[in-house]
């Protein structure tokens, strides 16, 4: 059985370069692309020679048959809005896959970060609390005082 348009899309566009699939997202981005040929007599031009133009040396055949096949060419047009987002979220499905996220990194930072930003606080309302005249604890009188303790302490929660 073969696979379907998009899936064999995907497919072509996973086997190309991720240099290729970076200038191709460029290409497709800042040029009209067609459908059916190479170039049409508009300026139109195909999704690889977007990708070339904008420094993915790289042809594909199986790309630019794929590419076809989805959008169901028969003759030379410009691309769809609909067909253009489509390649637009497989190229960049494509790249995220290849970015390896070390997961246990992340949670290291984060864990590293709430533990600092903790401290922070600590640090700061110990401050706050601190007087010269023995009083332990900042009560702020006024509407303005209030409010500006409220927004420091907003502060100090997001860091």
């Amino acid at each position: 059985m073969r696979p379907d348009p998009i899936t064999q899309l995907r497919s072509a566009i996973d086997s190309l370069p991720v240099r290729t699939r970076e200038a191709m997202l460029e290409g497709i981005r800042s040029n009209p692309i067609v459908v059916g040929a190479y170039t049409d007599n508009e300026g139109g031009i195909c999704p690889m020679l977007a990708a070339h133009r904008h420094g993915g040396r790289v042809t594909l055949l199986a790309f630019a048959r794929s590419w076809d096949r989805f959008t169901g060419a028969h003759r030379v047009r410009r691309a769809s809005r609909r067909e253009l987002r489509i390649l637009e979220a497989q190229l960049v499905a494509s790249l995220m896959a290849e970015e390896h996220v070390d997961l246990e990194a992340a949670i290291a930072d984060h864990r590293d970060l709430q533990r600092r930003s903790r401290t922070e606080r600590e640090i700061v309302a110990r401050r706050l609390t601190r007087s010269t005249t023995g009083v332990r604890r900042l009560r702020p009188r006024r509407r303005a005082e209030r409010e500006a303790l409220r927004r420091l302490e907003q502060e100090l929660t997001r860091v």
